[in-house]
């Protein structure tokens, strides 16, 4: 038996899946293309890949358009970019047991792709690809609604703004200045650089450092800390009442 076949799924798993997904194939070599990594065989989910992509990301932005009419453009393409990002999509692909499916290179097994979040939302998205080819855009949308409405009906798409933008947000909120922020230290070799960075806004007395790998870090991080200061959430409190 060689190496390579020796890590195909059993067809119980790939059965199993199925019933998952709540469809059925009327094509299996779909699904199997759709679960071959190119470490596998040059016939691989690259392509399907591709297809499943541009499907999810349309469907997915569908639903959040229609989850709030009052959502802006921007707001909308954070949400979506966190839906459809890798670690997301890899959480998916786990959770409907994508990776005791996957058809990987003896190399790729031992080395951990089974796991790997890029291996598993790349085969996730050639399984959308796959249903797509298979039975069109609607089964493609009844199986991604049902997977991703918890998710999209936990965003808050203030939590998706980085730490920065919202600590802005407050302060012209209250027409206050904006706050400054100095690089206090550098440290470190050049590999393992570790940046010191004090957050102040001028006009109150918050001051908050904080350090990490690169300067934008921890400006956020700075920026985090200043906007769990009590004077801050009283400052938001104030504008959200």
């Amino acid at each position: 038996m060689s190496s390579a076949r020796s890590t195909s799924p059993d067809s119980d798993a790939v059965a199993k899946l199925q019933v998952t997904l709540g469809y059925e194939f009327a094509d299996p070599e779909l699904l199997r293309t759709a679960l071959t990594h190119k470490s596998f065989s040059k016939q691989n989910n690259e392509r399907l890949e591709f297809i499943g992509d541009a499907v999810l990301g349309y469907l997915i932005g569908i639903m959040l358009y229609r989850r709030d009419a009052k959502l802006a453009e921007d707001a909308l393409s954070l949400m979506r970019a966190k839906l459809v990002r890798g670690s997301t999509l890899a959480e998916v692909a786990r959770d409907i047991g994508l990776a005791e499916c996957l058809r990987l290179g003896s190399g790729e097994r031992k080395s951990g792709g089974r796991q790997r979040n890029s291996i598993l939302a790349d085969c996730f998205e050639a399984v959308i690809g796959a249903i797509h080819e298979d039975g069109g855009i609607e089964a493609c949308r009844t199986l991604i609604e049902r997977l991703f409405n918890p998710r999209v009906a936990q965003l808050d798409p203030n939590d998706l703004k980085d730490a920065k933008t919202r600590l802005q947000e407050v302060l012209q909120g209250q027409q206050l200045a904006l706050p400054e922020y100095a690089v206090e230290a550098v440290s470190g070799a050049d590999h393992q650089r570790l940046y010191t960075v004090v957050c102040r806004v001028p006009g109150l007395d918050i001051r908050c450092r904080a350090s990490a790998s690169s300067r934008r870090g921890a400006e956020q991080a700075a920026a985090e800390l200043v906007l769990a200061s009590a004077q801050i959430a009283a400052l938001d409190n104030a504008a959200n009442v």
